[in-house]
């Protein structure tokens, strides 16, 4: 593990060290940017030497102007000439190597046409991008960037605008609200197993919660708890989620749960996007279950969204793809959709015809 180079690092000297000298020697005018963007633990940063058994190395992406896309091949050979067998002992395999244009790459993974991206995705697309696949194209880091096309997308995706983030954040703490009473429910009446499974959806949305309330795109399942020890409340509020998720008994778990609650509550008065609300767990009605009243939170933030549509999907209390689905096949349904049918982004379909059903 202590020998361990990490990914971007690797990539980074990939870069300076052959993709960067190789090209100027063979295409001197060649305008073109390089990065490592996309799929891959190492362009989040948590890549490990386990990591290096497959799809890991030396690589980039190489992006270049729409009207040089009839020297890819040319490119491609230009890397392939004399190409090294290995760089810092790992294997090199330019066969593998990406040369993309920007709005082709970054078009077909969030599924929206190459003139959305230039000239600003609507509101509602963000909905249809998992928060996995933003953490991948904003993440990583560019090496070189000729064309600034490269630069400005991907820092257009740096995080959700406000209303999105409002939308978002809106729609956890209705999970909350929904749930919260339901783990005590089920443990009151001996059902410890399904007590627990409700509190580990809990712990999930609390820790999803965080994330959006300091402005970091949640990964997937194998990184999240990872992502989440990074960041700056995890520290306090790791010990509550942890008992609450292992503990045997409802009523310790119930307990962990409401301090978890409250910590979060107070973050949100602290983001200052609405009026106060009271951070104490009450009784659920005359039920001895304590909550917090996630659907308090969840009105106060929808009632600050500005874009008309975003308020009527707000009505419907389900959130963007994160929220609907954890399945992995259907968050990435924009990106294999196309793939399969060149048509774009079926999700944008659904979001549309619930918006205009609120209308009706």
């Amino acid at each position: 593990m202590s020998d361990h180079i990490p990914g971007i690092q690797l990539s980074r000297l990939f870069h300076e060290h052959y993709v960067a000298p190789c090209l100027s020697a063979a295409m001197p005018t060649l305008l073109y940017a390089s990065a490592l963007v996309g799929p891959g633990s190492e362009v989040l940063g948590f890549d490990t030497s386990m990591s290096c058994d497959h799809d890991w190395g030396p690589r980039v992406l190489i992006f270049i102007r729409e009207s040089d896309v009839t020297q890819k091949e040319a490119i491609l050979a230009a890397l392939q000439h004399e190409v090294p067998a290995s760089f810092y002992n790992y294997p090199v395999e330019i066969n593998q190597t990406i040369v993309t244009t920007v709005s082709s790459y970054y078009g077909s993974r969030l599924g929206v046409s190459p003139t959305k991206l230039f000239e600003g995705l609507d509101l509602v697309d963000w909905l249809t991008f998992s928060s996995q696949t933003l953490a991948e194209l904003s993440g990583g880091a560019i090496y070189r960037d000729d064309i600034i096309e490269l630069t400005t997308v991907h820092e257009s995706l740096r995080y959700y605008p406000k209303d999105v983030w409002l939308f978002l954040m809106a729609s956890v703490w209705n999970r909350i609200g929904q749930e919260e009473h339901l783990m005590p429910r089920a443990g009151f009446v001996g059902d410890e197993l399904g007590s627990s499974l409700i509190a580990s959806r809990l712990v999930r949305d609390v820790m999803s919660l965080c994330f959006l309330i300091e402005r970091r795109y949640t990964p997937y399942p194998k990184w999240f708890g990872t992502a989440f020890r990074l960041l700056t409340t995890s520290s306090e509020l790791q010990p509550y989620l942890q008992k609450a998720q292992n503990t045997g008994e409802w009523r310790e778990r119930e307990q962990a749960l409401a301090k978890a609650y409250q910590i979060v509550a107070q973050m949100h008065n602290e983001l200052q996007l609405t009026e106060p609300l009271d951070t104490t767990v009450k009784l659920f009605y005359d039920r001895p279950f304590s909550v917090i009243g996630g659907g308090r939170f969840a009105e106060a933030l929808s009632s600050k969204i500005e874009d008309s549509t975003l308020r009527k999907l707000a009505a419907f209390g389900f959130g963007g793809i994160d929220q609907i689905s954890d399945n992995t096949d259907f968050r990435a349904i924009s990106e294999r959709f196309q793939a399969a049918t060149g048509e774009i982004n079926p999700l944008r379909a659904f979001f549309d015809r619930l918006g205009n059903k609120r209308d009706q």
